[in-house]
């Protein structure tokens, strides 16, 4: 990771980690790179933050004033910047967003010309413009560029994704939380074409409200709507549409690692699999790697970031990947993780199966698990403490075969976490407390998040 670039863009309080400066330097930066030997072709999306706007206008000033043209896309989402980008080829595409953050926060997210994450030189490179007092050379006369509406590119991908399903959703009762969202309309339309019977909430945006008690984040909202309205199945968006949660028709939640199970399961029974591994990062439940050696399905374990699990997929040649928390990637149709059209698939499994999520799920079981943020004296040096690693070591020979840990850095924040899976809850909480108490023993610990 870099000063300003982590795993998912820069991202941070709007206008005070991440100012409008910097996103006009970012345009200048990306419009003169490309500018060295063609005039580029730069497109836009943005979700509904308020913020989004203004980052917009800079970014459009800063392309042009080198020369870049801007298209804009208007309110859309990551996935959907990525799937245009490569298809209608343009140099490279930009996001805005803050993903599942409030709507004080935003970010700004590089895709390069392949519809992936941008590489990491040319990140380097923009953040050394950033911190220095170089001048790019303006553009004059003709060769300023232009800013273009290109909603159509929005609309493209819609039916896009359309054409994915496989069967008529007549007769499903769908629900879906737009988290009020990049999907606020989009979500909606590919639903009610593809013949469900819709029903909506968190789709009204007013650039204040984006995840506030909904979208994935928020999911309770999303499971008490499904049972009470009676629906077959609920998705659940996060900000920008690059996550997808699901509740079943009794409303428990179908998280992540569930969609990857059933998913798997779904194509190695049409023998659609082949040698294709199931790429998890760290983080993904202890049920899950179970329940895919039941099936005789191989896996791969990346560090945490959609960014590594894609390119493991890419490197290695798999079909399925993702997070917990909803990053799914279906490599044979998207390049990223796209929320949208993980629930596609999984009403491919639903129609194709004419069996209840309930069902396609059951065979896997979630272990308790627990989490805690712990705020360190030195991250590295507590990770490398001959005393705290020796304490994870005798929790995992008490745990056995049946829990493990993972401790690591964060890759967005100044901690460490803490997780334990076991068979029980309560056995979680202990086993997390006694790591960091060899923690605080040991004079790291500076306090609990």
């Amino acid at each position: 990771m870099g000063k300003y670039f982590g795993t998912d863009g820069f991202r941070g309080e709007a206008n005070k980690d991440l100012t409008v400066d910097h996103a006009f330097k970012i345009g200048r930066y990306l419009g003169w790179y490309y500018r060295r030997d063609h005039r580029p072709q730069i497109v836009i999306g943005k979700d509904t933050r308020r913020s989004s706007y203004m980052y917009e206008a800079a970014l459009c000033a800063g392309l042009t004033a080198s020369g870049a043209d801007a298209f804009l896309l208007h309110v859309t989402s990551t996935p959907s910047v990525s799937y245009i980008t490569r298809s209608d080829d343009f140099d490279c595409g930009i996001m805005i967003s803050a993903s599942h953050n409030p709507y004080t926060d935003n970010g700004i997210k590089l895709i390069n010309a392949d519809g992936e994450k941008m590489e990491e030189e040319l990140l380097n490179g923009i953040e050394a413009y950033i911190d220095s007092d170089e001048q790019l050379p303006y553009a004059t006369g003709a060769d300023i560029g232009c800013t273009i509406d290109y909603a159509a590119g929005r609309n493209r991908y819609i039916g896009y994704l359309i054409t994915l399903a496989t069967r008529s959703y007549k007769g499903m009762r769908v629900g879906l939380d737009c988290a009020n969202g990049s999907t606020w309309m989009m979500a909606k339309s590919v639903f009610d074409a593809l013949g469900a019977d819709t029903h909506v909430i968190a789709n009204d945006p007013d650039g204040l409200n984006i995840n506030v008690n909904c979208g994935s984040t928020h999911i309770e909202n999303l499971r008490s709507f499904v049972v009470a309205n009676n629906l077959d199945v609920g998705f659940a968006f996060d900000g920008d549409a690059d996550r997808c949660l699901a509740v079943d028709e009794k409303g428990n939640i179908v998280n992540g690692d569930h969609i990857l199970y059933l998913s798997a399961k779904f194509l190695q029974e049409r023998g659609k699999l082949g040698n294709s591994k199931v790429v998890t990062t760290i983080m993904s439940n202890m049920g899950l790697y179970k329940a895919l050696d039941e099936l005789g399905i191989g896996y791969e374990k990346t560090p945490v970031g959609d960014k590594y699990v894609a390119e493991n997929m890419k490197k290695n040649g798999h079909l399925i990947g993702g997070e917990q928390s909803g990053h799914i990637i279906f490599s044979q149709f998207a390049t990223t993780g796209d929320g949208v059209l993980t629930a596609i698939k999984v009403m491919e499994a639903m129609t194709e199966t004419k069996q209840p999520l309930s069902k396609l799920t059951e065979g896997m079981k979630m272990y308790p698990q627990k989490l805690k943020n712990v705020i360190v004296d030195d991250k590295d040096g507590t990770l490398a403490d001959e005393a705290v690693r020796a304490e994870v070591k005798k929790v995992e020979a008490e745990l056995g075969t049946e829990g493990r840990v993972v401790l690591r850095k964060s890759g967005t924040e100044p901690l460490l976490r803490v997780m334990v899976e076991a068979g029980t809850q309560e056995l979680c909480e202990e086993k997390v407390d006694q790591i960091i108490a060899a923690m605080k023993t040991n004079g790291h610990l500076i306090r609990v998040k």
